[in-house]
């Protein structure tokens, strides 16, 4: 009960963050430059949504294909059309309640590949973990790659952000001591109870934890995740490419926007709010007038939760009939070796 209410509370939080963004934005225009905005969001060339969507679903594709190594480290190898639905349901139901997302999608793939959610979870903790690695990576080679352009940009923030490091040390510090402690305390407890229940999850989630450096496929999982991001990057350019006012920014530029946005889907639920607002301050470094900014800031969220929600829901409603048609055959097959 505790636990459910301390989620709860860290959605709100969160959600109200993403929220007061918003009306923070929306406030600060005058009326003229709320059309304005209206007349930006509407000069975008529909014809540009048909293949980001093709690049939003294969982002997702991958994604899922992906983490299908992780999973044959833990003795599961679900279908292609399992783990996708899986991944789908996940980033949807991150949308009503974020991180609530990743244990859906496991739940769903234990249900049908028949393998324990915790093993799942796990392998999920090492994933993110690397997409962060990679977050990093692509930031510093954005920064390299355009440091004429927004090194004062990037300057300006890095020292706000140590002001504000500096402001609230004292809970960075209690937030390590909190996590040192509860993998100690994690290691107590299976060292006290290697052969019980609890010490069998704990081995397995530590296992699921360092799967990848237990893949055998390691260069697959690379090749992957590099389809990833360029689905991403992908994504941000053709965007790009469908507003007048960003048409002529180049794949370079994509690729700091999409690392801003990055971080803006980390900061509030579906990166409400705040995916739009850093969007939209980077693309001004670009010399794109604000209100064109902060419309292709918008647009760019909403397609992409827009690709979420349809794929989502279609996931949803695709998920059982496929599988009962799947155990149907398997049924036949089976009866027919007999």
């Amino acid at each position: 009960m505790k636990k459910t209410l301390l989620t709860i509370l860290n959605y709100l939080v969160f959600l109200g963050l993403g929220i007061w963004i918003v009306y923070h934005m929306i406030h600060q225009l005058t009326p003229k430059q709320e059309s304005e905005l209206v007349d930006a969001i509407k000069s975008i060339n529909p014809w540009y949504l048909i293949p980001i969507f093709f690049v939003g679903f294969l982002s997702h594709f991958f994604r899922g294909l992906r983490w299908r190594y992780l999973l044959e480290t833990v003795g599961s190898k679900p279908s292609v059309a399992n783990i996708t639905f899986a991944v789908m349901i996940g980033y949807i139901t991150n949308l009503a309640l974020p991180r609530a997302g990743e244990v859906a999608k496991c739940t769903v793939l234990a249900k049908y590949e028949k393998v324990p959610a915790h093993k799942m979870i796990a392998t999920i903790v090492s994933e993110r973990a690397f997409d962060i690695f990679c977050l990093i990576i692509i930031a510093i080679l954005a920064f390299a790659l355009q440091a004429s352009t927004i090194s004062g940009y990037v300057s300006d923030k890095m020292h706000l952000l140590t002001e504000k490091i500096q402001r609230h040390q004292n809970i960075l510090i209690a937030i390590i001591v909190c996590l040192v402690l509860i993998v100690l305390i994690l290691i107590y407890v299976y060292k006290r109870n290697k052969e019980t229940k609890v010490g069998l999850i704990i081995k397995e989630m530590s296992h699921g934890v360092m799967s990848i450096f237990h893949m055998k496929k390691r260069w697959q999982f690379i090749g992957y995740t590099v389809l990833i991001w360029l689905m991403y990057l992908g994504q941000i350019y053709i965007g790009l490419k469908s507003l007048p006012a960003t048409i002529a920014l180049t794949p370079l530029a994509a690729l700091v926007v999409l690392v801003y946005g990055s971080v803006g889907m980390i900061i509030t639920p579906g990166g409400i709010g705040a995916y739009p607002a850093m969007v939209a301050q980077v693309l001004g470094v670009y010399l794109i007038a604000d209100i064109s900014a902060q419309a292709f800031g918008w647009i760019a969220w909403s397609v992409q939760t827009a690709i979420i929600v349809i794929l989502g829901l279609i996931s949803l409603l695709l998920i059982h009939p496929y599988n009962r048609r799947k155990d149907a055959q398997i049924a036949v097959d089976s009866a027919q070796n007999i």
